[in-house]
C-alpha cells in the first residue's frame, strides 16, 4: 500500500515532443490568432494579410535584406533570375489590384456623394466639350459609365491648335456617338474664330507656323503600333459606317486645314450626311466645283455654307451650271461664304439672286469680282433680304460699282442690310484701269449712307494714298509655294502711314468683268504618302 501510495504521488513526467506538438496544433491556426478574418480565407489570403500587416515603421532595409537572403539561398543564377522576375510580376499584380480597389471604392463613394441621377449626369456631360468629357470619364468608373452614353458624343469638337488628333481618336468618338451624332468639328484652327463680319483668314499649315516650332512633322508615338498625330483623307470614313446610319442625322460638319483630305474622300463623307445644315470647310485641298456639286446632290437641306480656299485666288473651277444646280437643289441656304476663290460677277450674281432666303454673303479675297453683280440686286427676289455683305480685299472691286450700290442703299433698297464691308488693303480699282487704285474716293457716298441709314455698320478701311505697294512688284513676288499661309506684314512709312503688303499675291492681269467661262483648271490634288497607314478602330 505504501509503495502504491508512493507511486501514486510520483511526479508526472513531462509530455513528449509529439504530445506537445499535438496539443498546440489547434492553436497554431491563423483563424485563432486573427479572429477577425473569415474562416473561408484561403492560404493566399492569410499570406497576403500577414504581408500587409507589417508595420509602416519597420525599416525598409529589412525587406531588402530578407530578399537578399532569399536570393543567396537559391542554388543557381538561373533560379535567382526566376525569383527576381516573380517578384516583379507579383509586385505589379499587387499594385494593379490596389489601384483597381481604390477606383472601386472611389466609385462607390461618388455614387453616394454625387447628387445627380445617371440620366441628369449624362445630360450634364453632353454639354461638355470633347476634351472635358474625356477628363470626366477618367475620373471614376461611375463617371466613365455615364460618359460612354451616345448622347455625350452628339457634338464632337476635336479641333486643336497643333496636330494631336489622329484617325483612331475620330473613329472612336464617332462610334461612341452612333446615330446620336449631330455635330462634328475636326482639324487645326490657328486661333479663335472671328465674329460675323470678320475676314480673319483661317487657312493654316504647320510647315510655316511659328507657333509650333517644337513640333516635329514626322513625330510619331507608339500605341497599338505607330500612329501619326495627323488626320488623313480617311478620317471621315466612319460617317459611312453601319450602312450610313452614323452620318444620317449629322447637322453640322466643320473641317479645318486637313491637308491630306482630297475631293473623293470629302464627297464620300458628304454623301453620308443627307441632313447636313451647316458645312464649314477651311484650308482643304479640294476643288470648289466638285465640292458644290456634292453639296447640291447630297445636302439639299443645307442652310449655311462656309468655304475658304487653301490657295487664295487660284481656284477658278466654278462653272455657271454648278451655280444653277446649287441654287435649285438647296433652296434653304441663308448664309453663303466663298472666300479666296477666283469668282466672277456673273456666277456670284446667279448665287446671290438665286437663293431667295440669303441673308449673309461673304466673298472676301475673291479675285475677279468687280462689283457688277451688285446692280439692281435689291429690286426684289434674291439679294433683297441681305443683312450682311462682305467684300473685303476683293482686288478687282471697282469704286464706281461700290458707289452705285451705296446710292441704291440711300434710295431705299436693301432695307434689311445691317453690315457692309468694302475695305481693301490695296484700295479700290478705278473704273478704267484696275492698276489705278482709289484710296479715298469722292464717288463713294459714305457719309450720306451713315446719315440715311445709321443702323448700318459700314466698314470702308483703305490705306493712305501713296502707301500702295507697286502692283508689278506684287505680281512678281513669290506665289509658287504650294502650302503658303496668307498673312499681312505691316510697317511704318516716313509720314507714319501704315503700309500693308500681301505675301500671298496671285493677282493676274485679268481686267475684264470676269464673265468668261474658262477651261477646267488643273487643280492639284495632294495624295497621301505611300508609307502612310490609317489606324481605324473596328
Amino acid at each position: 500500500m505504501d509503495t502504491l501510495h508512493h507511486h501514486h504521488h510520483r511526479p508526472t513526467p513531462p509530455p513528449s515532443s509529439s504530445s506537445t506538438s499535438m496539443a498546440k496544433r489547434p492553436c497554431s491556426s491563423s483563424s485563432s490568432q486573427n479572429p477577425r478574418l473569415p474562416p473561408h480565407f484561403s492560404q493566399m489570403d492569410h499570406l497576403l494579410h500577414s504581408f500587409l500587416s507589417f508595420p509602416d515603421s519597420s525599416p525598409p532595409i529589412s525587406l531588402d535584406l530578407s530578399f537578399d537572403r532569399l536570393l543567396d539561398s537559391s542554388p543557381s543564377d538561373a533560379d535567382q533570375s526566376i525569383l527576381i522576375d516573380r517578384a516583379h510580376r507579383l509586385g505589379c499584380l499587387l499594385l494593379r489590384a490596389a489601384n483597381r480597389s481604390a477606383r472601386k471604392r472611389a466609385s462607390i463613394h461618388n455614387s453616394v456623394a454625387w447628387v445627380l441621377p445617371p440620366d441628369l449626369t449624362i445630360k450634364v456631360f453632353s454639354m461638355l466639350d470633347s476634351q472635358s468629357l474625356c477628363y470626366a470619364a477618367a475620373t471614376c468608373s461611375m463617371f466613365n459609365k455615364c460618359a460612354m452614353d451616345p448622347l455625350c458624343y452628339a457634338n464632337i469638337d476635336l479641333t486643336t491648335i497643333v496636330p494631336k488628333v489622329n484617325n483612331a481618336v475620330v473613329s472612336t468618338m464617332i462610334q461612341r456617338a452612333g446615330k446620336s451624332l449631330q455635330s462634328l468639328k475636326l482639324g487645326i484652327v490657328p486661333g479663335p474664330t472671328g465674329s460675323p463680319g470678320s475676314c480673319q483668314p483661317l487657312v493654316y499649315t504647320i510647315r510655316n507656323s511659328g507657333d509650333v516650332s517644337s513640333f516635329s512633322w514626322n513625330e510619331k508615338r507608339t500605341r497599338q503600333g505607330k500612329e501619326s498625330s495627323i488626320l488623313t483623307r480617311s478620317c471621315l470614313y466612319p460617317l459611312s459606317g453601319d450602312n450610313g446610319a452614323t452620318g444620317i442625322l449629322l447637322r453640322r460638319l466643320h473641317l479645318y486645314n486637313i491637308e491630306r483630305m482630297d475631293n473623293a474622300s470629302l464627297c464620300v463623307a458628304l454623301a453620308a450626311c443627307p441632313s447636313l445644315l451647316d458645312l464649314e470647310i477651311v484650308g482643304l485641298h479640294v476643288e470648289l466645283r466638285q465640292t458644290l456639286m456634292s453639296v447640291s446632290s447630297h445636302c439639299r437641306f443645307i442652310e449655311r455654307l462656309f468655304f475658304e480656299s487653301s490657295k487664295t485666288g487660284r481656284d477658278d473651277s466654278l462653272k455657271s451650271p454648278t451655280c444653277f444646280e446649287l441654287v435649285n437643289n438647296c433652296p434653304n441656304l441663308s448664309s453663303l461664304s466663298l472666300r479666296g476663290f477666283k469668282l466672277h460677277d456673273n456666277k456670284v450674281r446667279i448665287l446671290v439672286k438665286g437663293f431667295r432666303k440669303l441673308e449673309y454673303a461673304d466673298f472676301s479675297t475673291s479675285y475677279s469680282i468687280t462689283g457688277t453683280f451688285l446692280r439692281n440686286l435689291g429690286n426684289g427676289g434674291g439679294g433683297s433680304l441681305l443683312e450682311v455683305l462682305i467684300l473685303r480685299d476683293c482686288m478687282h472691286l471697282k469704286e464706281m460699282e461700290v458707289a452705285r450700290f451705296l446710292t441704291a442703299v440711300i434710295a431705299g433698297d436693301f432695307k434689311f442690310l445691317k453690315h457692309l464691308d468694302i475695305s481693301n488693303r490695296e484700295g479700290l480699282a478705278s473704273e478704267g484701269d484696275w492698276y489705278q487704285r482709289s484710296y479715298n474716293s469722292s464717288l463713294i457716298p459714305l457719309q450720306q449712307v451713315l446719315e440715311v441709314r445709321p443702323d448700318i455698320c459700314l466698314l470702308a478701311e483703305f490705306p493712305s494714298e501713296g502707301c500702295f505697294l507697286d502692283i508689278d512688284h506684287m505680281i512678281d513676288s513669290d506665289i509658287n509655294s504650294e502650302l503658303s499661309l496668307p498673312f499681312q506684314q505691316s510697317g511704318q512709312t516716313s509720314d507714319g502711314a501704315l503700309v500693308t503688303s500681301s505675301l500671298e499675291s496671285s493677282y493676274n492681269s485679268d481686267q475684264g468683268s470676269g464673265n468668261e467661262e474658262y477651261q477646267d483648271s488643273g487643280f492639284v490634288i495632294y495624295e497621301e504618302s505611300s508609307d502612310e497607314v490609317d489606324f481605324l478602330i473596328v
